[in-house]
């Protein structure tokens, strides 16, 4: 990729300490823009009120700063496709969400979880399908008047495919893999899948680079971009992090929270090598700076699974 028009982003949710699966993430996704001479996002996706918390955008924007990943747009910088942070987007969101509602796309859900709960999956089964309950029934008056209802998607049958930079050819049905998804939540949020395809197409993002955990999720907002209008972004699902027990990395696993390494003596360099060369970007470990690896970023070096972090890290 040369192209230098190519816009990618970093979008994290501050509900907690940036980790080692973070920076993992947004390395590779700063590679694919600086590789490629294109334009850097930071968008904060502080969309649930209930976890987001200012304390955190601001560790991580220091964080992501001391790592060396910068960034030609965003909350402290501004740019042309401001606001950067979803909570103050929301009027974006709830337009497009009109413009469903408009079209017949939407409908008003009033399942509780009691009732979704009898519709899960059988042993096995990855995901919950929604049976369509609402979709069909007529709701009481009294019904409507004790619960406000969450708005979901009525999904058309067939299949959304696409080509994924690392994962390949993917392709789903969601109406029967998924089922009709949520869009708006019963508390009023906007739901993750709508407003991330709101933000990514209002910002002109062209390359998505994320981790494999949202690959599924994937169909679900082509779909939403389609519906909309809009144009969607090339996307790249990368392998995630793991323990030794095989467990993804998370925000509760303090001890490899950027933070926490950062306390240890663990310097920048240190972690963007390890980083690096678990991604196959360089042959051995050696401290390296963000900016020495943007010449050798590949694709086609990246592992095929997950990634087993060993600890501790090099100091």
């Amino acid at each position: 990729m040369t192209n230098g028009a190519i816009r990618g982003r970093f979008a994290p949710s501050p509900t907690g300490e940036i980790h080692l699966g973070n920076a993992w993430t947004a390395l590779l996704a700063w590679l694919q823009v600086r590789a490629a001479g294109g334009t850097m996002v930071l968008r904060i996706e502080d969309l649930d009120p209930d976890r987001s918390r200012p304390a955190y955008s601001e560790a991580l924007i220091a964080e992501m700063k001391w790592l060396g990943l910068d960034w030609d747009e965003g909350p402290d910088s501004g740019g042309k496709y401001a606001p950067y942070c979803q909570d103050e987007r929301r009027g974006l969101y709830q337009a497009a969400l009109e413009r469903l509602d408009a079209a017949g796309l939407v409908y008003p859900c009033y399942c509780t979880r009691t009732e979704l709960a009898a519709s899960a999956p059988h042993a096995g089964e990855q995901e919950r399908v929604y049976p369509g309950i609402c979709r069909q029934r007529t709701i009481d008056p009294a019904r409507r008047a004790k619960r406000r209802p969450a708005l979901r998607l009525a999904v058309p049958p067939g299949e959304i495919s696409f080509t994924d930079l690392h994962a390949g050819w993917i392709s789903q049905d969601i109406s029967r893999e998924v089922g009709d998804f949520v869009v708006r939540r019963s508390d009023g949020v906007h739901a993750y899948q709508l407003a991330v395809v709101v933000d990514d197409a209002a910002m002109q993002i062209t390359h998505v680079l994320r981790g494999d955990d949202l690959l599924r999720s994937t169909p679900r907002q082509l779909l939403l971009y389609r519906l909309l209008g809009l144009k969607a972004p090339v996307f790249t699902h990368v392998p995630l992090l793991i323990d030794n027990q095989g467990y993804r990395l998370s925000k509760r696993q303090q001890a490899l929270s950027i933070a926490a390494l950062r306390s240890q003596g663990v310097k920048p360099e240190a972690i963007i090598g390890y980083l690096a060369w678990k991604a196959g970007l360089l042959d051995q470990y050696q401290p390296v700076k963000a900016a020495e690896l943007v010449g050798s970023f590949a694709l086609a070096r990246m592992p095929s699974g997950p990634v087993v972090v060993d600890c501790p890290l090099p100091v």
